[in-house]
C-alpha cells in the first residue's frame, strides 16, 4: 500500500543560480517522521534535432558533475517563467545554430524522482535550417550528426551515459519507426 507523505516542516538549506535545496520533516506511516532532502530545480527542455538526412544532432560538452566531455542532445534549462518551448527553440539555436521549422513536444520526465523536482521536457525538432550558434558565455561545445543505429550502439557500448539523451535517441526511433515523422 502506497503511504503519501505530510510535510510537517519545511527549511531552505541553500538557494543557488541554478537550484535551491530544502530540508522537509515528513510524516511516514505509522506517524514517525523522517527527513527528505530536495533539490528544487526550474527544470529543462531536452531535444531530439532530425536533419532533412535524418540524423539526430548531438553536442559534445565537457560536464563538471562527470569530470568528462560528454555527448548529449542539445538541452538547456528553462528561465523562470518561461514557456518550455521557447526554452527548447532557443537552446536548439544557441548549442547548435539550428532554427527549427518544426518543434513538437514528445513527453516530459523527471530527472531524478528520488530527490529533485526537475522535470525534463522532450522535444522532436525537425525543418532544420543551419545558422550560427550563440553559446552562452564559458560554453564550449562540439557538435556532430549520427545516424539513429549508430547512437543506439552507442548507447549500448556506453559511449552516451545520459539518461536525457539515452531517453530521446530511444523515443526518437519509436516515432520514425511508426512514420509519424520523415
Amino acid at each position: 500500500m502506497i503511504v503519501e507523505e505530510k510535510t510537517i516542516s519545511s527549511e531552505r538549506i541553500y538557494e543557488g543560480r541554478i537550484l535551491n535545496l530544502r530540508k522537509d520533516k515528513v510524516e511516514v506511516k505509522d506517524g514517525k517522521t523522517s527527513y527528505r532532502e530536495i533539490v528544487e530545480h526550474n527544470g529543462g527542455v531536452a531535444l531530439a534535432a532530425i536533419t532533412a538526412e535524418g540524423k539526430m544532432v548531438l553536442v559534445k560538452q565537457f560536464r563538471k558533475a562527470a569530470e568528462k566531455a560528454v555527448l548529449e542532445v542539445p538541452a538547456g534549462k528553462i528561465e523562470k517563467g518561461e514557456d518550455h518551448r521557447l526554452t527548447a527553440a532557443r537552446e536548439l539555436k544557441e548549442e547548435t545554430g539550428y532554427t527549427a521549422g518544426k518543434i513538437e513536444f514528445v513527453t516530459s520526465f523527471y530527472s531524478s524522482i528520488g530527490y529533485s523536482t526537475e522535470v525534463i521536457y522532450l522535444y522532436l525538432a525537425t525543418d532544420l535550417s543551419p545558422g550560427e550558434t550563440e553559446f552562452d558565455e564559458n560554453e564550449a561545445i562540439d557538435i556532430f550528426e549520427y545516424e539513429l543505429a549508430e547512437l543506439k550502439q552507442m548507447i549500448f557500448s556506453n559511449e552516451i551515459e545520459d539518461a536525457k539523451t539515452i531517453a530521446a535517441i530511444l523515443l526518437t526511433e519509436s516515432i520514425m519507426a511508426k512514420g509519424t515523422i520523415q
